[in-house]
């Protein structure tokens, strides 16, 4: 089962990743100004992580695969890491939708 583990950045900011079960992470948020606002940027990902239309399949300058986890309305709410191939993207986008929704939350501040 995945996790949402919540951090505390340099700059005070608040972010989040989501980890799937084996551990490595598989979505990562903005900075976020409040530990509020990160949790219901969570809520946002748990929502919109069930619409495949909110994903973002994208390829980097260097010609690395990426996607972006939207809202309806446009707003990034999550990023990946970058991948060495379109299929290891998709895995990415599946692993999101299969552990957002029911993942628990981490704080590590």
């Amino acid at each position: 089962m995945g996790k949402f583990i919540i951090a505390k950045q340099k700059n005070g900011e608040f972010h989040f990743n989501l980890k799937a079960g084996n551990g490595l992470v598989i979505l990562t948020s903005e900075g976020y100004s409040s530990k509020n606002a990160c949790l219901k940027g969570i809520e946002s990902v748990r929502r919109n992580s069930m619409d495949k239309s909110n994903f973002e399949e994208l390829t980097s300058q260097n010609g690395k695969f990426y996607f972006n986890l939207r809202t309806t309305n446009g707003q990034i709410i999550g990023s990946s890491q970058m991948y060495e191939t379109e299929n290891s993207v998709k895995n990415g986008i599946i692993s999101v939708e299969m552990n957002a929704p029911d993942a628990d939350i981490e704080e590590l501040y």
